[in-house]
């Protein structure tokens, strides 16, 4: 299933399923903004997955796909209870203690630990232009950050938090790749989705308690973030992460910051300032450097033939 290897035109459709990832991913940070107002983190985070893993549910059944095979199950269970199950239950949390800002630019850390372990566990190498790029937008988050901030102190449970959040963003992340060499994108999703939701079972008790609660504008954000941030979203995640390495991919949610500032400025009429949108093309550029290919070695000139 796996086909990093692939050429330029498969690198093409996976840019393309990367972006629809990078879109839906920003616009859920909008969409959490009104849910978490009403949902307990746990609750949300299971309201969330449920959604999922009822339209992918439905759609396994409508395509009838196959059981992953057994050789996918532990890149299967590791990201469902890493990415799909902790780090949705730690960032929503965290961000009870800490200001938005501060949060994205510890989550950011997260595409450095996928580079990383990645570049270790995966064999696939550190490559100059990928290792820059990152640097380049984290710099680039950093400053996000630093302009989105209220200045208010953080916790320091709120912190470790979401440093849990991006590490096991990233452990999760670095877990679906070897997944994908033995199961279809659907497959590792769907699977991986399911593992989440019974990893935030527990929660089911302030879910059911909350729901009549809630006003339904936040009822409809959590069906929203379930659909398509999450079913959708990380279906094409999954669809790109076949096609290129687990690095590059990291290096694209660098984008992610730049998307939300303009989805902030469009739906919820906040006008960044210059050095929220100075941080945003900063993040640009620096996925611009990462995927960019290395230049290709010149060939070595003929060596003339004897007379």
């Amino acid at each position: 299933m796996d086909q990093s290897a692939a050429g330029p035109g498969t690198d093409r459709r996976a840019l393309a399923a990367a972006s629809v990832t990078v879109a839906l991913w920003a616009s859920a940070f909008v969409s959490i903004r009104s849910a978490a107002a009403h949902y307990d983190p746990g609750a949300l985070a299971l309201g969330r997955l449920l959604t999922a893993s009822v339209a992918l549910g439905v759609v396994l059944l409508v395509k009838r796909v196959p059981f992953p095979p057994r050789q996918a199950w532990p890149g299967i269970l590791a990201s469902g209870v890493l990415w799909f199950g902790l780090y949705m239950v730690a960032l929503n949390w965290g961000e009870q203690g800490v200001d938005a800002g501060t949060a994205a630019m510890i989550v950011n850390i997260g595409p450095i630990v996928i580079a990383l372990l990645g570049g270790w566990l995966l064999k696939e190498g550190f490559p100059p232009t990928l290792m820059a790029g990152m640097a380049v937008s984290f710099a680039g988050a950093v400053v996000v950050g630093l302009s989105t901030s209220k200045g208010d102190s953080s916790s320091l449970a709120g912190v470790l938090l979401c440093l849990l959040a991006a590490l096991t963003y990233g452990a999760g992340v670095v877990s679906q790749k070897p997944a994908l060499r033995h199961a279809s994108p659907i497959q590792v999703t769907t699977y991986g989705c399911f593992v989440g939701t019974a990893v935030t079972l527990p929660f089911a008790w302030q879910l059911v308690s909350q729901l009549p609660q809630a006003p339904l504008s936040a009822t409809l954000n959590m069906l929203y973030l379930g659909l398509f941030p999450t079913a959708l979203a990380f279906t094409t995640w999954t669809y790109a992460l076949s096609r290129t390495t687990a690095g590059k991919m990291g290096a694209t949610t660098y984008a992610v910051p730049a998307v939300v500032v303009l989805f902030a400025w469009i739906v919820l009429d906040e006008i960044p300032g210059w050095l929220t949108l100075l941080g945003g093309a900063i993040c640009l550029a620096g996925v611009a450097v990462s995927r960019r290919r290395p230049a290709a070695k010149p060939a070595d000139a003929p060596v003339p033939r004897k007379a």
